[in-house]
């Protein structure tokens, strides 16, 4: 919406302004240099009136000799209106027009002029009925009309009401369908009727007066421009490329490009819209929304440096953008450049007056930078900020509400501090709906993170009575009831949600997962093949391609998990999943070391204190003989997530490399009592016997030891 939100207010408010009449100026006192003549038939005669006497009252004939005096008079004081914008001066003209009008009532021009003036000096009342009542007696006056479409435009931007300016919004559309019907040619009427009704969602409308537009002037590029606009509004963006290419690359401006590059943002293709972005630039180097799309792209195909460099051009360029601020912290905090990300921070602060995305920024840097406990006091702040005492929210204010407490959990969580995380994700429910459905998909995720499995359990079937038509909730209570024992009524409810439709895909998706806790290995793949058939963007792809590679690992089918994994990183090259689980799996069986760390360091560029990230890197450096950086990174983990038994097993690894056995001894141990603890789909057995046998092992040299 970046992109064409302003270009259509903008369209707007240039159509309004440019049907206004304009005056010429002089000294006060003096005469108008210019009165426009009014049309043949209507206007009053050039002479003058010699007795200098100003008529009071309507006249059985029209004396038009005096209403052009009066005429006059009103123009020269409109001039001065214009020029030293002194209300009296208005005021004066205002009677002059009803002067000239009370000589020659029949003539139009005189009551369109005056209602004209209404309108430029805000007397928006009066201007409407004064075109109301020219259209009562000549219902195609088209000025008339006009007059009327820019006085109810100007007045649905200036609404705040909701069903007022739904109101506002028909008397425009209304008046300029009957503008379209007098003028069918108006190309500009045609566009701006077609803005009119995709306000009103009225998108075959929109559709009709768009290619009426382009009809009227083949080529013109503000009607194609306006209707890839609107297929794109419609989810169709492959149609709005298609509207945009018709054009000839030769004949292509820096507007059109810029829409290109819209377009295809939208079809998560990011290398061909940086293409058609760069190229927008080249034609105008000051289009700073085509640097800011350029940019942004640049982030979404993971070219940070690149992306930097734009946007600390958009910066010079505009130093008032506090949005690319916030964009280059952004970069530098993925990038792991802290200081310079606060430094942004506090840049885009100075910029903007009582803003909670530079907070929450803020909340973000120090969290990546472990400082938890700023963290969390800066969300807490941003949720007593925007608390209303009656529980009462806007569409925005809910989500804005939604991603703090969302946030906040989630730190709690990292922590270890389930009851917290648990009272957080709570507050979510009161916010209803989607909000509520993800506040008690985080609070199961919570509970099986620390364990809780009967907690989980009761929660999930909470949640399911909550919202009983909700089948994301279900998959989950199915997903619970499968890890708790109960795999074929898990299986049997998961199955149950299926329709045969489109919707299946995260179905399919659910019970790829589930079939693969359970090694049930042929039924996995085929659910997600299915949910491959599904998926129709390069995002929803690189999804599946996950959790199929997730499942080839897992039956050590490494060549085909590898391939996998690459497909999702060339789709999405910030996927810090697939990036780790790439290159721990490449550690853990000891090849390419050196590649499996560069992937690993880059999972944790996007996410730097993700405990298994860490746990990844150490176990690199271990499998490197790279001890101290193995167990630097693996204490860490441990210390962010205390009861995974894998964590544990790694770290004694290098205790017992580095000769420090007894603490080895302890974290194995450690590592037994989270796996029996967990449910059995999250622990490999062989794991299990293999800790088992170090720990006997050590166990029996420290016995040695004692005796010694």
């Amino acid at each position: 919406m970046r992109l064409f939100h302003g270009f259509l207010l903008s369209a707007a408010l240039v159509t309004a302004a440019a049907a206004q009449t304009t005056t010429t100026s002089q000294s006060p006192g003096e005469p108008a240099k210019q009165v426009p003549a009014p049309p043949s038939g209507q206007a009053p005669n050039q002479s003058a009136n010699p007795s200098g006497q100003v008529p009071t009252q309507a006249h059985k004939a029209p004396d038009r000799a005096a209403a052009y005096y009066h005429y006059a008079l009103a123009h020269n004081y409109e001039d001065m209106v214009a020029i030293y914008g002194r209300p009296e001066f208005a005021n004066r003209a205002i009677e002059e027009y009803k002067e000239a009008i009370a000589n020659d009532p029949g003539s139009e021009y005189l009551n369109s002029g005056l209602a004209e003036l209404y309108n430029r000096t805000n007397r928006i009342r009066d201007a409407v009925m004064e075109a109301q009542n020219i259209l009562k007696r000549d219902p195609n006056n088209l000025d008339a009309r006009k007059l009327l479409g820019r006085i109810y435009l100007r007045s649905l931007g200036d609404m705040t009401n909701g069903t007022q300016s739904q109101e506002m919004l028909h008397l425009a559309i209304e008046q300029y369908e009957q503008i379209i019907k007098l003028d069918p040619k108006g190309v500009d009427n045609q566009l701006l009727l077609g803005r009119l009704y995709m306000l009103n969602k009225d998108m075959v409308k929109a559709e009709s007066a768009f290619k009426g537009a382009l009809k009227q002037q083949p080529g013109s590029e503000e009607a194609i421009t306006n209707l890839a606009y609107l297929y794109n509004e419609e989810g169709d963006s492959v149609k709005a490329a298609q509207v945009l290419s018709s054009t000839p690359d030769a004949s292509r401006s820096s507007k059109l490009y810029l829409a290109l590059g819209y377009t295809y943002e939208q079809q998560h293709d990011s290398k061909k819209a940086i293409e058609a972005y760069r190229k927008a630039t080249e034609l105008d180097h000051d289009n700073l929304d085509a640097e800011r799309g350029l940019a942004q792209n640049l982030l979404n195909d993971g070219q940070m440096e690149q992306a930097l460099e734009v946007y600390k051009q958009v910066v010079e360029n505009d130093p008032t953008d506090a949005q690319g601020q916030l964009r280059i912290a952004e970069i530098d905090r993925r990038m792991g450049k802290y200081d310079e990300a606060l430094d942004a921070l506090k840049k885009a602060e100075a910029l903007v007056q009582d803003s909670l995305e530079v907070p929450y920024n803020f909340a973000l840097v120090y969290a990546a930078q472990g400082r938890n406990d700023e963290a969390i006091t800066t969300l807490q702040t941003l949720l007593d900020k925007t608390a209303r005492p009656d529980g009462k929210y806007s569409v925005s204010e809910v989500n804005n509400r939604s991603v703090f407490l969302e946030r906040l959990g989630s730190l709690y969580r990292e922590q270890g501090k389930t009851p917290e995380a648990l009272a957080t994700f709570k507050k979510m429910l009161d916010l209803g709906d989607e909000n509520a459905i993800h506040g008690y998909q985080q609070m199961i995720d919570t509970l099986r993170d620390a364990k809780q499995w009967t907690e989980a359990s009761k929660v999930a079937q909470e949640a399911i009575l909550a919202y009983p038509n909700d089948r994301g909730l279900k998959l989950v209570y199915a997903g619970q009831l499968a890890d708790t024992g109960k795999q074929e009524e898990g299986i049997k409810q998961a199955r149950s949600l299926l329709k045969g439709t489109k919707d299946d895909r995260e179905i399919e998706l659910g019970l790829a997962n589930l079939y693969s806790r359970l090694k049930m290995w042929k039924e996995a793949d085929e659910s997600a093949v299915q949910a491959e058939k599904w998926s129709d963007t390069p995002e929803s792809k690189a999804y599946v391609y996950y959790v199929e590679g997730a499942i080839a690992e897992r039956q050590k089918k490494y060549e085909s998990a590898e391939e996998l994994f690459r497909k999702v990183i060339s789709l999405d090259p910030q996927n810090a999943g697939a990036l780790n689980y790439l290159g721990y799996m490449l550690a853990d069986r000891g090849v390419r070391l050196d590649e499996a760390v560069v992937l690993i360091k880059k999972a944790l560029e996007i996410e730097p204190q993700a405990a298994a990230y860490l746990d990844s890197i150490g176990w690199a450096y271990y499998k490197q003989g790279k001890y101290d950086l193995a167990e630097e990174s693996l204490r860490k983990a441990v210390a962010k997530q205390d009861n995974d038994g894998t964590l544990h097993s790694h770290l004694a690894d290098v205790y017992q490399k580095t000769g420090r056995l007894k603490l080895a001894a302890a974290h194995w141990e450690r590592a037994l009592e989270e796996w029996n603890k967990s449910a059995t789909a999250d622990v490999d057995q062989n794991d299990v016997a293999q800790v088992q046998k170090k720990l006997e092992s050590a166990k029996v040299k420290l016995a040695k030891q004692e005796k010694q």
